[in-house]
């Protein structure tokens, strides 16, 4: 099932034309949970892997003998999703108790070599955004379920590019880890819904006139919507057969007056899962995320989100999920939590072989 972003409330360049130059098409991965095949893009389904290839893994030192068990993670979503609007059942209610301790596996050293875990496959075919090496049309995903790494103590990550047409014979089963640090490293098996946006630069970065004016515009906007708020009279009830009566009425009137407008999160950045398109900057001041070897500004490949869409981005949520808009199968399909939430991914535009970088919010 495609997946179709809401036409954005207002055409920004139409009310600020110099926002054209801050420009750039971003991806929307829309996960939704599924069963992918090897050939797919997907969010960590199975990878097209040459079964003559080594899988990568991880020889980092760090405890890797103390953790969740990767089969209870799945397990434990499995149960909580066939349980959805209803009551455990007590053979449910006991296999989750028996999960609550954190697994050990004693024999497995700090520096032993973990198998990473397949978080997503990409194939340009279907994300136009995908810009790899000249001649890769594939990207795969890797990261270590520990977040144990380097002086922040972060995930790592890894990124294979490769030609889809190399592939020959497909290494099944394939390599996972049998233990990961937390579960909100664990991403649920998902189909992907591409679909491209437009998006416009974190209002921190624009041009200091240019910002001005966006800010101007949208404190305007709140000086409109104060001038026609409605103070509700104290014997209005009285006009109503019932409380109940008054306080449904007052509710629809709510709900026919216009969202407010916001540039950040409605005009700016898509949320959710994608591929290319511009970094936010909410948690924290912009920083600079430069090539460690040509020096360039690395632009976001991929950014990794806990939500499709929260309650400051609602606008973005699809319009086939207007139905579902509290599922938690559509405002967190993956079930990853990394950083405070937000996870991006960014490679050097010059040479996507130059060591790739990571930034949080």
């Amino acid at each position: 099932m495609t997946r179709t972003t809401p036409l954005r409330p207002v055409d920004v360049e139409v009310l600020f034309p110099a926002l054209a130059a801050h420009r750039r098409t971003a991806t929307r991965l829309h996960p939704r949970r599924g069963v992918p095949g090897a050939g797919d893009s997907s969010v960590a389904g199975p990878l097209l892997w040459p079964v003559d290839e080594p899988w990568p893994v991880c020889t980092a030192v760090h405890p890797k003998g103390t953790g969740h068990r990767l089969t209870d993670v799945r397990l434990r979503r499995r149960i909580q999703e066939d349980a959805r609007g209803r009551d455990f059942t007590e053979d449910e209610q006991r296999l989750l108790d028996s999960m609550t301790a954190a697994g050990h596996f004693p024999d497995m050293r700090d520096d032993a070599a973990l198998p990473m875990l397949a978080v997503a496959q990409l194939s340009a075919r279907d994300i136009p955004d995908l810009v790899g090496p000249e001649g890769h049309d594939l990207l795969q995903v890797f990261w270590c379920p520990f977040e144990a790494h380097g002086s922040d103590r972060t995930i790592d990550v890894v990124l294979k590019w490769r030609r889809s047409a190399d592939v020959g014979a497909v290494l099944t089963p394939q390599p996972e880890p049998p233990v990961t640090g937390r579960e909100e490293c664990v991403p649920t098996t998902c189909v992907v819904h591409p679909e491209q946006v437009v998006e416009h630069e974190y209002l921190g970065l624009l041009d200091e006139g240019l910002e001005e004016a966006v800010s101007a515009w949208e404190e305007g906007l709140l000086d409109d919507d104060d001038d026609g708020d409605y103070e509700a009279d104290p014997a209005a009830p009285a006009n109503y057969a019932t409380y109940e009566k008054y306080e449904a009425a007052m509710a629809a009137a709510r709900a026919e007056e216009p969202d407010e407008i916001d540039y950040m999160s409605d005009l700016s950045i898509a949320p959710g899962w994608k591929v290319g398109g511009f970094a936010s900057w909410h948690l924290t001041d912009p920083a600079p995320v430069d090539c460690q070897v040509c020096g360039i500004a690395m632009p976001p490949l991929l950014t990794v989100d806990q939500w499709e869409c929260d309650g400051a981005s609602r606008s973005w949520l699809p319009i086939e999920d207007r139905d579902a808009a509290n599922d938690p199968r559509v405002i967190d399909p993956v079930g990853v939590h990394l950083g405070r939430g937000l996870m991006r991914v960014h490679t050097c535009p010059t040479d996507p072989f130059h060591p790739h970088r990571l930034s949080f919010q």
